[in-house]
């Protein structure tokens, strides 16, 4: 316990400038300490978040955040695969009207997601490649969910590539081969808590890869890293994220938060 403790100490001493690339503060999770939550963010050296959007059911709150912390909570716009049903297509309508009425630092989250459901896997695709297509129509990133479906996603995003597409697979969870292929297409990888877990295999591809490629994220309040697993996510434990690498990258904790917020600010012109 005394270690642990210094190790919090010590984290929060340090002077990091980092940027969640992808989390969800808006969520009903933090709707009793959000003040309190953007707090511990900002002391933890996180001063930027990025938040992507679901569907319609959330995006008024995400939005209603932005407009509270302008400099701060930063929205992406479009629709999440786990939110393809039958509606699909007013979904899509409501998305794309935002983006006919303001600018948005990215198009997401999209992509596939095979994990749950295979019921709409024909739509997924349809909006999957729309989504797509507003990226390559508005000079932004597309931000890529891609669980159980990432060898899907890339076939997908070669389709399009055609040397102005960018974007970032978040929560990248694949192999090295796959790692490679991301790589090659000019997109990067969202790294986030599950590079603590034991045994997540993530460690070793991280070891492989350069870190050029790599771009931070909590997706909060999902996926805490250790030692918060299974608890509520949040932008502040973006610090143990940062820690794990410099471990793994042999490199300071402080050329890990320059190197990746550099590369946060590239990808989605901060």
């Amino acid at each position: 316990m005394h270690a642990e403790f210094c190790r919090f100490l010590r984290l929060n001493s340090l002077k990091m400038n980092l940027v969640d690339t992808h989390s969800h503060i808006y969520s009903n999770e933090f709707e009793n300490d959000k003040n309190f939550m953007l707090e511990n963010a900002a002391n933890s050296g996180v001063n930027k978040i990025l938040m992507p959007a679901v569907d319609i059911s959330s995006h008024s709150q995400m939005l209603l955040l932005e407009k509270e912390n302008p400099d701060r909570c930063i929205s992406m716009m479009g629709v999440h695969p786990c939110s393809i049903k039958e509606n699909y297509l007013d979904e899509l309508k409501a998305a794309r009207k935002y983006f006919d009425e303001r600018k948005f630092i990215a198009v997401g989250e999209t992509g596939l997601d095979f994990y749950w459901d295979k019921t709409f896997t024909d739509q997924q695709y349809i909006s999957f490649r729309t989504q797509i297509e507003w990226a390559l129509e508005f000079d932004i990133p597309v931000v890529i969910h891609s669980r159980s479906s990432t060898d899907e996603c890339i076939a997908v995003i070669k389709e399009f590539q055609n040397g102005k597409l960018k974007g970032v697979f978040h929560c990248f969870s694949g192999d090295i081969k796959q790692a490679k292929e991301i790589i090659d297409l000019g997109f990067y990888m969202g790294i986030g808590g599950v590079l603590t877990f034991k045994n997540s295999g993530l460690d070793k591809i991280v070891q492989e890869i350069n870190l050029d490629n790599i771009v931070l994220e909590t997706d909060a309040p999902y996926l805490a890293p250790v030692p918060f697993r299974g608890k509520r996510n949040e932008p502040s434990y973006l610090k143990y994220i940062v820690e794990k690498m410099s471990v793994l990258k042999n490199m300071s904790v402080g050329e890990i938060a320059e190197a990746t917020t550099a590369n946060a600010a590239t990808l989605f012109s901060l």
